[in-house]
């Protein structure tokens, strides 16, 4: 809102890497799983996020793609006109000359880069003052901005000597620093702390993605510290025992901190998938509805989940109760791949063949394989009225390029 983009016009994704990174791509957020489990608070990540929208909100990659063709179409010139003159110097007998011009080629490239680099370092200090004024104006503290500036100047004081300070895409870490540090002490909300409860999220989310990619090494030395919230803590042993260990014991932990925290959607999500694990998809289908019921941010996932614990249940009328909660999960995430899977699948325990022809085109054609999706959809598509909903989906794929 600070920013004044809608609600939903920036998607956010994970990616499954462990340094402390983000990017953006038109309206996409790109944010690595070790940024979060790098930062401490949640400040550091809202401080990244409010970066990445200076970017997205000042077009800077549009702009930065100009100057990049215009840089090119100077080192071109450059170049030619470098190799030009290295050639008049060869043939005129001079060595001076022909080095001179292939001086002038190589020092073209430089400039280029140069160029490129300089208005990328423009771009990201403008990117660190809007969001200096994104979180101001949403009352957020820039502590946790600060913090990451630090940490990006101690990675970079690794380096320092060996790069040339005009090849940085960055502004220099410490000037950096200095200058952000003076704009953002300037909000009333600099001495504001992240609440607890943000703080308790911030610390599940670390435990979950570091039991979940970072290994169980490095879950267990990071639940083992005393960094992280004991309830935290508890869910990452419990996530670590149910990927790792025994349901058995996972399922005591995660029932415990479920009646800990009773309204937490994601305890009983987790607890579902425990169940589902374990085949009891009954008992799981259960914990997935508490979870759906409770998420007030509608993930498409949950509701995927809860439609597969349901095909696990074995009861016909729990398969038609997962088609329109899958449909549903899909409509909110259209990329969730399983999704389809499970989808297509329901339709054929129902005997909907048509149906699940369609799901298996649409699972086909997101996973990049176009000449088995058409197969589908064509054979789909023949027991579709002409003009319904599923014939017109049909047809969307058959006319995919």
């Amino acid at each position: 809102k600070a920013a004044g983009l809608r609600n939903g016009t920036v998607a956010f994704h994970l990616v499954n890497a462990n340094s402390f990174n983000a990017f953006v791509t038109g309206r996409n957020m790109f944010i690595h799983t070790g940024l979060l489990l790098q930062a401490e608070t949640p400040g550091e990540v809202i401080g990244v996020i409010a970066h990445e929208l200076g970017h997205i909100k000042g077009g800077h990659q549009v702009r930065l793609a100009e100057r990049a063709q215009q840089a090119q179409r100077i080192a071109r010139i450059t170049t030619l006109l470098g190799i030009g003159l290295g050639a008049a110097g060869a043939a005129a007998g001079s060595s001076d000359a022909a080095s001179a011009g292939l001086g002038v080629a190589a020092g073209g490239q430089s400039l280029a880069l140069r160029s490129i680099r300089a208005y990328q370092r423009d771009e990201e200090a403008s990117a660190d003052r809007a969001a200096a004024s994104y979180l101001a104006k949403a009352g957020i503290s820039g502590r946790g901005m600060l913090r990451t500036f630090k940490r990006l100047a101690d990675q970079s004081a690794l380096q320092s000597g060996r790069t040339d300070p005009y090849l940085l895409s960055h502004p220099i870490p410490r000037q950096r620093i200095a200058n952000m540090s003076a704009l953002l002490r300037k909000s009333r909300s600099f001495n504001k702390k992240d609440s607890p409860s943000l703080q308790l999220r911030h610390d599940m989310v670390r435990a979950k993605i570091a039991a979940y990619v970072g290994g169980t090494r490095y879950a267990q030395s990071l639940i083992a510290g005393k960094k992280l919230h004991p309830a935290a803590r508890q869910y990452g042993r419990a996530i670590i025992s149910h990927l790792y260990g025994s349901p058995k014991k996972a399922l005591p932990q995660i029932a415990k901190l479920s009646k800990q925290y009773p309204k937490n959607a994601y305890l009983h999500e987790m607890r579902g998938e425990i169940l589902l694990r374990s085949g009891k998809g009954k008992q799981a289908a259960d914990a997935f509805a508490k979870a759906v019921k409770l998420d007030r941010y509608k993930a498409g996932f949950l509701r995927i989940e809860l439609g597969h614990a349901l095909l696990e249940s074995r009861s016909k009328a729990n398969v038609k109760r997962a088609v329109v909660e899958l449909k549903k999960g899909l409509a909110r995430d259209p990329s969730a791949l399983a999704g389809y899977q499970y989808l297509a699948r329901a339709y054929s325990e129902l005997g909907r063949v048509p149906e699940a022809l369609l799901a298996s085109a649409q699972l086909a054609i997101r996973a990049g394989r176009k000449g088995q999706a058409k197969d589908y959809a064509k054979r789909a598509q023949k027991s579709f009225k002409r003009g319904s909903p599923g014939w017109i989906q049909a047809q969307d794929i058959l006319e995919t390029r």
